[in-house]
């Protein structure tokens, strides 16, 4: 039952992406941390759960509204974790003037409190993106390979080695874990069943774009269409059209 799967977590779902987190006997993990003004707020939800102290924060990826508090997580005395490839991304962005203690390249395991925590480095919104896989619970969180808020499109980050091809299989790489109930990168969580709903759906834009391009329809006409027949295409969707129509050619 989802009810049991999230007797120890707590998602925290506004200003930026879910924050999960997840209690042990001998501290907290948290997988993403927001915006960092987020900072003070998230720490005072944690505190209200439990007198452990932030020992572990997991990013799902380099992207602000899901790592832009580390620093602040870090100066706490919590060791902070992120792919390798997605450090990478980090390092590069401008007047970066901090980076996360740990990377891990292609799947790591950590323990705390008898908490088994499992990390699978994937390529799809990003390079680097994390699944974060909590066995006990049944649960997985997959930061930004999936959203399940109507106003936030599916889109990868092609400036951070993201591509669409590499998205739709990760989440079927994804469906091989064992697990009742996903954690997106924003929205409330889902079952295992809209997990193949949702998979199913991200493949026919993408096999539709490909029909698209290869008609040689243009931007202005892709996007139009793809909104008519999927919703898909608001902002900040059409950014990606060009990338998109370079890689799905």
């Amino acid at each position: 039952m989802i009810e049991n799967a999230v007797a120890n977590l707590e998602n925290i779902r506004k200003y930026g992406g879910n924050v999960l987190v997840y209690l042990t006997p001998d501290g907290v993990i948290l997988v993403d941390c927001k915006f960092e003004p987020m900072h003070d707020d998230i720490v005072a939800k944690v505190k209200s759960l439990t007198d452990k102290p932030i020992k572990y924060v997991i990013l799902t990826h380099n992207h602000a509204d899901h790592s832009g508090g580390a620093a602040k997580m870090s100066a706490m005395g919590a060791t902070v974790i992120i792919s390798a490839d997605d450090l990478e991304n980090l390092a590069r962005a401008p007047n970066h003037t901090w980076l996360p203690e740990m990377g891990y390249s292609g799947r790591a395991q950590m323990r705390l409190g008898g908490k088994e925590v499992q990390l699978y480095e994937v390529r799809g919104h990003t390079k680097g993106d994390t699944l974060v896989y909590l066995p006990a619970e049944r649960v997985v969180e997959s930061g930004d390979l999936f959203a399940t808020v109507e106003e936030l499109p599916y889109i990868v980050d092609y400036g951070s080695g993201g591509n669409w091809m590499d998205l739709s299989n990760e989440i079927d790489e994804l469906l091989k874990l064992d697990f009742d109930l996903m954690v997106p990168g924003h929205g409330p969580p889902v079952t295992r069943l809209d997990v193949v709903k949702i998979r199913n759906r991200v493949v026919a834009i993408r096999e539709r774009f490909r029909e698209l391009n290869r008609e040689k329809k243009t931007q202005d006409e892709i996007g139009p269409a793809l909104m008519k027949e999927f919703g898909w295409g608001k902002e900040p969707a059409p950014a990606n059209i060009p990338g998109m129509m370079q890689e799905l050619r």
